[in-house]
């Protein structure tokens, strides 16, 4: 799962958004330095990790992406599984798109303090650029794989998994839609275990 998804799945609780949407940045046991839902988000962010690479259905579609993208296959599975999500968002929130993705974006403004030194380099070109909202279309998630690739200096090979995306489209969104299904029941009760 990728940042539209794991912000999806924190519910409604901000904080909890927050904490989840920055977990990658907090390591080990730092994410004692936070607070109430800010660590629930944190933790919830990275039970949904353990989740998410644990389950057969995914192991299943990065399965068709290993042979080319070796250990990056779960990375451009999360992006696949967001750009469904995104495509099919109205299936799982009565929220607009468009709407959930400016009230993120207005959240991270309201919560700048706490957030990590990189988020906040980030913040600025994932705004401009509305990489959320964007995850919906082919090309979107073309450019979110682009700058992936430029991260590992074009050695991951990323940006050109939009063909496998293309070639196996209806498999990888009937996974996706199988696959969240169990993710959104997990997600229930974890939040309410936190």
């Amino acid at each position: 799962m990728n940042y539209l998804a794991h912000i999806y799945l924190s519910g409604d609780n901000p904080r909890i958004k927050i904490g989840n949407f920055m977990a990658d940045s907090i390591r080990g046991k730092k994410y004692m330095n936070y607070q109430g839902d800010f660590r629930k988000g944190i933790l919830l962010h990275r039970a949904i990790d353990t989740f998410t690479d644990a389950h057969p259905v995914v192991r299943q579609s990065t399965k068709k992406l290993h042979n080319t993208y070796s250990h990056y296959s779960g990375v451009i599975v999360d992006i696949f599984y967001d750009h469904f999500l995104a495509k099919n968002w109205s299936e799982y929130s009565k929220i607009p798109l468009e709407s959930f993705t400016e009230d993120f974006y207005d959240l991270l403004g309201e919560y700048y303090a706490v957030l990590p030194l990189n988020i906040k380099k980030m913040m600025p070109y994932m705004i401009a650029d509305n990489w959320l909202y964007n995850y919906r279309t082919i090309e979107g998630i073309g450019r979110v794989l682009e700058g992936l690739n430029r991260r590992t200096h074009n050695r991951s090979g990323m940006n050109n998994a939009t063909v496998e995306l293309q070639q196996f489209y209806q498999e990888f969104e009937h996974e996706f839609r199988t696959f969240f299904q169990d993710i959104n029941v997990f997600c229930s009760l974890k939040l309410k275990e936190l």
